[in-house]
């Protein structure tokens, strides 16, 4: 497993002692708390002790960010997702989490505990249980009280040099690298300023989050100025002095100071900001935060504003706030009584946002709009919260949409949670209905459940009749057909498939379902030995993908070729057709869809006589599987197929060299699939 560490985008100052510590303390506890007040740099220092420790561990490190969860709903599927598991089973999230890091030797990185501080405590304790090799590294602004747990306090910068007065402070590093950054053009060496910045720093205590707003003042004035002007204290924003710590005192005076210094329209965008979950790009900003005294151009110009001012940070053409600013920032929205408003803002763009994705399926634009689906998963689920109690079943409408691209990138608990709640909300007959019940059918499928799905299909199929709707109809068709085709009834399956298309005689893009049956009838083809048939149906739709750029189907056929090549003893033509499919479900972020092409390069590969190639794909395909979940891995006739690619493989090198091989695929995904697919990129690991 690699990590997924997130990248340092700033340089980093100091923290030598605190990172010794944090290593001793890591090398003997397998809990370790790092806590702080906000802003006062645990998460800076998680990240290099993780970057740093990380080769350590045989399985790498997960790095899970907690603080665009503003529940507990979310806790176990945010960290499974970061840990590369996309479960397909039904049984709970914490015991398939639990599974699939009982063997692995990682470090568990989960970021801004602290309000989710009993669940936490709940997880990682069964965590830690379950999986003898994992070691968690917590950032809280309080410890967990978990058994065992490893208390680290992180605190400020050190104002006070320690090397002889010429030498600056942590914390005048950190603000002088910064004043650099800001204005090159100032002598940032010269002793007024440096000064300057020793002032600056003591009076902001060393807290990081304080240092950096404060430089972002620094395009507009010199640190002398900056000085000046914090030598006046603003009213604490809220409660008395001595409720609070005093660093954190500081770190919100230090807020309320760099707010008090934006525009009245940095300071509305702001507040809108907070309602936003994610990282987010400048057009989301517009259309979710503009309105009133704030245009879109306005929006713009203010979103600029704060990036020069380092209240929001920009990395490309995405931005984000941190979880302090934005805590401050909901204050303030609260305040302007926007609160309501801009939630229902914020659940209209996104519900448009999935509209949209759904719509363009078909299109060119399928590949691009499972990457924005993916990047919109946090506000996407904020909004389905939010839309929970709409009377007129939005929440129904979103989910039903959105529950097909999470079913196939690895988020079928939240698709089915989501349904579920939606559906005890609103029953209302209609499409809207049919389309979320039908969506329900699918994810209870791939999560090994055929029979209610059947019952699920068979209903949206009476329903679709009823409100004379033929994409319902063909919906509930692949639906059921699914069903038949993953139990072992191909033939009945193919009947159902070619009945709901003989309906209309339609070219198959003119709707999703139609070429979601389409594809059906290719699948039930090679199923039942028909090779030609199947094979000639199948190049007919690749040419048909190709043309429209469409990728998920184009990726199942490519896979049907591949099964198909295969049983007509072409292994290198099959490991063509399964490297053409994992480089498209790539495109979507299809783990499911990665871990069949990945057994079907193991099967090439070892009708090839590459035996040792064979076992590593062999063990790459069991990592992607477990991270799945799915309990049937695939159609039935793959099972005959991995036990003629194992019998092949262990015949070629022998039974040692083909244990050594699988589990050398196993634990190291990445490098296995890369030497499989070539120059190309390969897939990403479940990490």
């Amino acid at each position: 497993m690699a990590g997924k560490i997130p990248d340092e985008t700033s340089s980093f100052v100091g923290r030598r002692e605190e990172l010794r510590r944090v290593e001793r303390a890591l090398s003997v506890h397998r809990l370790v708390t790092l806590t702080g007040t906000g802003g006062v740099g645990k998460t800076r220092v998680a990240l290099r002790a993780a970057a740093r420790g990380g080769p350590g561990h045989r399985d790498g490190v997960i790095w899970a960010e907690l603080w665009p969860l503003m529940g507990s709903d979310l806790l176990i599927a945010t960290v499974a997702d970061a840990a590369g598991l996309a479960d397909h089973t039904p049984r709970l999230a914490a015991d398939a989490l639990c599974a699939w890091l009982a063997e692995r030797e990682a470090l568990l990185v989960l970021d801004s505990c602290e309000h989710l501080a009993a669940d936490c405590r709940r997880l990682i304790g069964q965590l830690l249980r379950s999986a003898p090799g994992l070691t968690v590294l917590a950032t809280s602004r309080q410890p967990l009280e978990v058994d065992g747990e490893h208390v680290l306090a992180i605190g400020p910068l050190p104002v006070d040099g320690t090397r002889g007065a010429r030498a600056p402070s942590d914390a005048a590093r950190l603000l002088l690298s910064r004043a650099a950054e800001a204005a090159p053009d100032v002598d940032v060496d010269s002793p007024s300023e440096r000064a300057a910045a020793d002032a600056i720093c003591r009076r902001l205590e060393g807290i990081p989050l304080a240092l950096e707003l404060a430089s972002g003042q620094l395009r507009q004035r010199r640190l002398t100025d900056l000085a000046g002007a914090l030598g006046s204290p603003l009213t604490m924003l809220s409660g008395e002095p001595s409720a609070r710590p005093p660093r954190h005192a500081s770190l919100r005076t230090t807020i309320g100071w760099s707010h008090e210094l934006c525009t009245p329209a940095e300071r509305l965008l702001w507040a809108r900001l907070a309602v936003l979950r994610g990282p987010f790009d400048a057009r989301t900003a517009q259309l979710v935060c503009s309105g009133g005294p704030l245009s879109e151009d306005g929006v713009a110009d203010a979103l600029s504003g704060l990036v020069v001012k380092c209240v929001v940070q920009r990395d490309g053409d995405r931005h984000r706030m941190l979880d302090s600013l934005k805590e401050y920032g909901r204050m303030w929205l609260e305040e302007l009584g926007e609160r309501e408003q801009l939630a229902d803002r914020h659940a209209a763009y996104f519900h448009e946002v999935v509209r949209q994705a759904d719509e363009r399926w078909l299109g060119p634009e399928q590949a691009r709009e499972y990457g924005r689906i993916a990047q919109a998963h946090p506000d996407l689920c904020a909004a389905l919260d939010h839309l929970m109690n709409d009377p007129d079943g939005a929440a129904v409408d979103l989910a039903g949409r959105v529950a097909f691209f999470w079913s196939c990138c690895g988020h079928l608990h939240e698709a089915r949670h989501y349904l579920e709640r939606a559906l005890l909300e609103h029953r209302e007959p209609g499409p809207v209905l049919t389309r979320a019940l039908w969506a329900l059918g699918i994810v209870r499928l791939l999560q090994g459940e055929p029979e209610p799905a059947a019952q699920l299909a068979a209903h949206c199929a009476r329903a679709a009749e009823e409100d004379e709707d033929p994409e319902a109809a063909l919906g509930a068709a692949y639906l059921l057909s699914l069903t038949y085709l993953m139990t072992g009834r191909p033939l009945v399956a193919q009947s159902l498939a070619e009945s709901a298309l003989a309906e209309a005689a339609e070219d198959d893009f003119v709707s999703p379902s139609r070429l979601r049956c389409r594809l059906i009838t290719v699948f039930t083809r090679t199923a039942l030995g028909v090779y030609d048939e199947a094979e000639g149906l199948a190049r007919r739709l690749l040419a048909a993908c190709e043309q429209r750029d469409e990728v998920w189907t184009r990726s199942y056929v490519e896979y049907q070729l591949s099964l198909i090549a295969l049983f007509r003893d072409r292994p290198a033509e099959a490991a063509e057709h399964a490297r053409a499919m994992l480089r498209g479900k790539r495109r979507l972020g299809d783990r499911f869809g990665i871990a069949l092409g990945v057994d079907l390069l193991a099967a090439a590969a070892a009708e090839q006589g590459e035996g040792e190639q064979a076992a590593r794909l062999s063990g790459t395909g069991q990592t992607y599987w477990r991270s799945v979940g799915h309990p049937q891995r695939g159609t039935p006739e793959l099972a005959a197929v991995r036990e003629r690619t194992d019998l092949r493989a262990r015949t070629a090198i022998g039974d040692h060299a083909y244990r050594v091989a699988r589990q050398r695929g196993a634990s190291d995904t990445r490098a296995t699939l890369a030497l499989a697919l070539g120059p190309a990129e390969p897939p990403a690991p479940p990490e």
